[in-house]
């Protein structure tokens, strides 16, 4: 296999499981160093393990993106750690549901601050390390790659605040997409549909069973799936962009 991020370091948030878990994986068989971060420590060394046994070198960085310290720590350890950064993935994310009359506010706050806020510290403090890869190495190019979902361009019920983040999200990214792009630092969002990860199970009984009923017996997508567009879009020649891929699984309609 061609590794097309050999000499390249990338940072994964959420890497513990799912999405970001599937993505470190795949990022280090394309040749990066990866950093590993996330909140349970035992999970990301776990991790760890595996890509040391496949041949690939990690960082395992423990850290609570929701606040801005922390998420500028964890590019810092990641530096210092890898020697470089030229790739973020922005995945960490939380999915709390249901209805909004009676809804826990301080769950909406969590979402805000680890989907959105989390993602926007964690961009602020690469952006300076991704402008110096971009200009200086082995590829010539740097890419940001954010998290969404298709909950980000159509609004649902049960789900006002994951909503208002993810569509808050696309927001971000599309904005900054627009800054960095004539010194080639690249800002992608990935909006996936129905994802069988944990984040359905953050949620009670009712509200899975509600969530269930209505995607029906779909085959949902693996966080394989997302792993795999994540590296198409960071491996692309140092030319082209991809600012926006919505994956669907084939069976779901919105």
């Amino acid at each position: 296999m061609t590794r097309r991020l050999e000499g390249t370091v990338a940072l994964v948030t959420g890497a513990s499981s799912g999405i970001g878990h599937a993505t470190a994986r795949e990022l280090s068989r394309q040749g990066a160093a990866v950093a590993l971060v996330g909140r349970r420590e035992d999970r990301l060394t776990e991790l760890a393990s595996v890509i040391s046994a496949e041949g690939g070198t990690s960082l395992v960085v423990p850290a609570d993106l929701t606040e801005p310290q922390a998420a500028a720590d964890a590019v810092e350890r990641t530096v210092a750690g890898l020697g470089r950064l030229d790739t973020l993935v922005d995945n960490a994310g939380l999915m709390l549901l249901g209805p909004a009359p009676g809804a826990d506010v301080e769950g909406w706050r969590r979402m805000v601050d680890v989907n959105l806020m989390g993602l926007m510290y964690c961009s602020h403090a690469a952006v300076p390390h991704l402008l110096k890869a971009a200009a200086q190495g082995p590829r010539r190019v740097a890419d940001i790659v954010n998290i969404g979902s298709v909950a980000g361009r159509v609004a649902f019920g049960m789900s006002v605040a994951y909503c208002a983040t993810k569509f808050g999200v696309g927001a971000f990214s599309e904005a900054m997409r627009q800054e960095p792009t004539g010194q080639h630092v690249r800002v992608s969002v990935i909006e996936p549909g129905s994802v069988d990860t944990e984040l359905r199970t953050h949620n009670p009984d009712a509200v899975r069973e509600q969530l269930n009923a209505y995607r029906g017996d779909i085959e949902r997508l693996q966080g394989q799936d997302i792993a795999d567009t994540v590296s198409y879009i960071v491996t692309r020649p140092r030319h082209v962009a991809i600012a926006e891929l919505r994956v669907r699984p084939t069976g779901q309609q919105i």
